[in-house]
């Protein structure tokens, strides 16, 4: 008889950001954090990657961003934007805040707007 694998991410801290996101979805009755979990629980192979062009023509001024993955430095932004993701490239992170825009964790979204109003998911 073969034995079930364990499914569902091996790195200990996506694990709890997954757990602390269904509780504050439930809490908060919030589908944005919902989608996120579910995002977040897919196989690291087909997690997200996202370049900076892209943000950057689907968001405008004082927007706040959700990237279920990881940010890259490819483009340029032309205006502040509060982005959330699961990493960033250093590049990346530089270039958000030379233009007065904030690179922030998952985490501390959630903790700042529990109820996920306002918030843009992007794939």
């Amino acid at each position: 008889m073969q034995s079930k694998r364990k499914s569902g991410p091996t790195n200990p801290l996506v694990a709890n950001l997954i757990l602390s996101l269904k509780k504050t979805a439930r809490e908060n009755e919030s589908g944005v954090w919902k989608s996120i979990s579910q995002s977040l629980e897919k196989p690291r192979r087909r997690r997200v990657e996202t370049n900076l062009s892209k943000i950057a023509r689907h968001t405008s001024k004082n927007d706040q961003v959700v990237i279920a993955g990881k940010v890259l430095a490819t483009g340029e932004l032309q205006h502040a934007v509060t982005i959330a993701a699961l990493g960033f490239s250093t590049k990346a992170k530089t270039k958000i805040e030379a233009v007065k825009g904030r690179a922030i964790s998952i985490e501390k979204l959630m903790e700042e707007n529990p109820k996920g109003s306002g918030i843009r998911i992007l794939k």
